[in-house]
């Protein structure tokens, strides 16, 4: 079997729009035939997703979790197309899931996309002068700065978060595979985590 590459998912992600994971799936099921590995994303319905990503989603839920204990709690609004979707029990587990997901993982925004570029730069600075204090050459530590930004996307953005239930998925390839399932557009609108005895609860708005 060739051996799949970073590169090889990213090109296949392009054509498709796929997520990562499904993407390194059918790379892996397909021997490393980029062609197959496209008819199979299509045959799975994981290539369609991305066609209906663009439709308006206005339908949807807003679910709370509540940790046993009540300790920490969240909710959060999911959206999808029509009301016919909402009262779908895959819909209704999928968004119960993702209120889980907001209270375990502490996630501070839904995507990169919502990060604020003066929050990016400072964390840009802090993990290059990070690296340079730990001996890393400039050239070198330009290099780590990239790596370990990607790695502070996983942490803070829920799109980006392992799922919890399955580590191997990310929080955005399951709701990409529920597109699939049900044939419309699925997104995160908001959430808010509280904690008792902290100041405030960490909401975020999907951007606009």
């Amino acid at each position: 079997m060739a051996q799949i590459t970073p590169q090889m998912v990213k090109e296949l992600r392009e054509r498709t729009q796929a997520g990562m994971m499904d993407c390194k799936r059918a790379l892996e099921a397909t021997g490393g035939d980029m062609e197959k590995a496209v008819a199979y994303l299509r045959e799975k319905g994981m290539a369609a997703a991305a066609k209906k990503a663009g439709r308006v989603a206005a339908e949807g839920l807003i679910e709370a979790y509540i940790h046993p204990g009540g300790r920490i709690g969240a909710l959060i609004e999911v959206n999808c197309e029509t009301d016919f979707v909402a009262r779908n029990e895959s819909f209704q587990k999928l968004v119960k899931d993702l209120a889980m997901q907001v209270a375990a993982s502490r996630p501070l925004y839904v995507s990169r996309d919502d990060v604020p570029e003066s929050v990016i730069e400072e964390e840009k600075r802090i993990l290059r002068q990070a690296a340079l204090n730990e001996g890393k050459p400039e050239h070198i530590a330009d290099k780590i700065v990239t790596g370990r930004l990607e790695k502070y996307f996983e942490e803070v953005c829920l799109l980006e978060q392992p799922f919890i239930k399955d580590p191997d998925r990310k929080v955005g390839d399951l709701i990409q595979e529920q597109i699939a399932t049900l044939g419309e557009n699925i997104t995160v609108r908001r959430f808010a985590r509280f904690e008792r005895g902290e100041d405030g609860g960490g909401e975020q708005d999907q951007a606009e």
